[in-house]
């Protein structure tokens, strides 16, 4: 990639910092890395402004908030045309419980990931894809009855390095 920069390994324990917890201050953050503050906060820019860092957000307990589910979905398209993928990509975005949908491989097209209130909302919510007519030709749908993992952090140095990964994503030599 032209103009982005390349990562060094204080770019690399910066990222998976930022990634335990972004809000940290800038001297924690340093201290974390070590670093000085100057020079930490420089590389934090510089990272924001190459696009590594694409945003901070707060990880909410919605265990206290309200009773939700969690539900995956598969979604088998009617037809496998371009503009069938680019129909269904269009118009899922619009559902504000669909907290990921992925383009796979294998027995079906799609994977979506949906938290809403209960199973009447997703079934409301499953209805009223169907009936959009956006080329759903069948789905599965698999209600989360306990999360075992759930991490937000990528891990950083076993994507760039070439061990192979160990447990709990230590890197065997």
């Amino acid at each position: 990639m032209r103009g982005v920069p390349k990562l060094d390994r204080l770019d690399i324990r910066i990222l998976a910092e930022l990634q335990r917890d972004s809000d940290r201050t800038n001297l924690a953050l340093a201290e974390a890395v070590g670093l000085s503050p100057s020079p930490c906060l420089a590389r934090v820019k510089r990272l924001k402004k190459a696009g590594y860092i694409a945003g901070s957000h707060a990880r909410l307990n919605l265990a206290k908030l309200a009773e939700h589910i969690t539900v995956f979905t598969e979604v088998t398209l009617a037809d496998h045309r371009l503009e069938d993928f680019v129909r269904f990509e269009a118009e899922i975005r619009r559902y504000d419980t669909l907290l990921e949908c992925h383009l796979v491989s294998g027995g079906y097209d799609y994977l979506l990931k949906f938290t809403t209130r209960s199973v009447l909302r997703y079934q409301e919510t499953m209805e009223d894809i169907l009936e959009r007519r956006i080329g759903v030709d069948k789905y599965f749908s698999y209600i989360v009855i306990k999360s075992i993992v759930v991490r937000d952090a990528v891990p950083i140095a076993a994507l760039l390095d070439d061990g192979a990964p160990g447990p709990a994503g230590q890197v065997r030599p």
